[in-house]
């Protein structure tokens, strides 16, 4: 089964790391949607799509792009990386219109200095960490 992950990281790195480990242990092709805005996801068996949560949402970027790029009845997993809780609805409202399952959703904590967490040096600092970095590869390896 071919999968690919889609993804955005943009302020900390936080998603790029955990893409990146999870590279590293599952067959699974990156995809940066900065880097390859108008790459073609139709031979790929299941599509991940990953970002850091902004204002509740994932990033602008990965939405513009699931909603152009993504084919129709494609097999979806979600991950994210946040500093207050995860949330998937701006991105699953897109994978409604395409007919697409989602087969699983995978969140962790990742550093945030957004707004008022820049004046206390940040919450949830040193993530994601070595254990998030596990659980996300044995989610993947799970698919």
């Amino acid at each position: 089964m071919r999968k690919a992950i889609v993804y955005a990281s943009v302020h900390h790195g936080n998603t790029e790391k955990l893409v990146k480990s999870i590279a590293e242990e599952c067959r699974v092709d990156l995809i940066d949607v900065v880097k390859q805005p108008d790459a073609d996801l139709g031979s790929y068996d299941m599509i991940g799509f990953a970002s850091g949560i902004y204002f509740s949402k994932f990033h602008q970027s990965i939405l513009d792009f699931a909603e152009k790029n993504l084919p129709d009845n494609k097999k979806v997993f979600l991950l994210c990386t946040y500093g207050g809780s995860a949330n998937y609805k701006s991105i699953e409202q897109i994978l409604h219109k395409k007919h697409s399952k989602v087969f699983g959703k995978f969140g962790c904590k990742g550093y945030d200095t957004f707004g008022p967490f820049k004046l206390v040096g940040g919450i949830a600092k040193g993530h994601p960490d070595e254990d998030d970095i596990k659980n996300a590869v044995e989610f993947v390896n799970g698919l």
